[in-house]
């Protein structure tokens, strides 16, 4: 049995190929960013329908703006800074949505269950993690995801958000504080 080596298709070869037209090409793109985006996505969104379609719309804008990747940064990088401008535009109109809501019902807070009621302590415990994110403001929800959660560096979250590294460091430590006292009080 002879045993022949497969050397996959580098990035930039993915690129160019998509560029091209080969969509195979762009599938294979898709799958082997599609796990790492809907952690993001749902890191900061949670585990909702509104995770799944911002999750598509992420590679469908990537699929239109590919021209404009110009391979300064690694593809990946490109993606989740894709993936992360789009979850914070979500929660933004999420925002507008329920301050519109909430103004129509008499200023009324309402809440929402954010997932399913389980007695497994583990589930538990994660749906209490989901909750204190979701409670966090956007940009320390972000730093918590990508730092904490998908385990980027500092350097590499720095990057994908475009952020000086001190303001990750800082955020980091504000948001993780933020984490110990939403959880304390849950």
């Amino acid at each position: 049995m002879i045993n022949k080596s497969y050397n996959a298709p580098g990035e930039d070869e993915l690129v160019k190929a998509s560029l091209n037209g080969d969509k195979n090409a762009f599938g294979e793109i898709v799958n082997r960013y599609q796990k790492m985006v809907a952690r993001t996505v749902k890191g900061m969104l949670g585990d909702s329908v509104f995770a799944e379609d911002i999750g598509q719309e992420v590679f469908i804008k990537l699929y239109y703006s590919l021209s404009e990747f110009r391979g300064e940064a690694k593809l990946s990088t490109y993606i989740q800074r894709i993936a992360v401008n789009l979850t914070l535009n979500e929660i933004k109109r999420r925002k507008r949505f329920l301050s519109l809501f909430s103004q129509k019902a008499n200023n009324e807070m309402y809440e929402f269950e954010i997932a399913d009621q389980d007695i497994e302590v583990r589930k538990e415990a994660s749906e209490m993690v989901n909750k204190a994110l979701l409670a966090m403001a956007p940009k320390f929800r972000v730093i918590v995801t990508m730092r904490m959660l998908q385990g980027y560096s500092t350097k590499e979250t720095a990057e994908i958000l475009d952020l000086p590294i001190g303001t990750v460091l800082s955020r980091l430590s504000r948001a993780q504080e933020q984490l110990r006292n939403i959880l304390e009080k849950l």
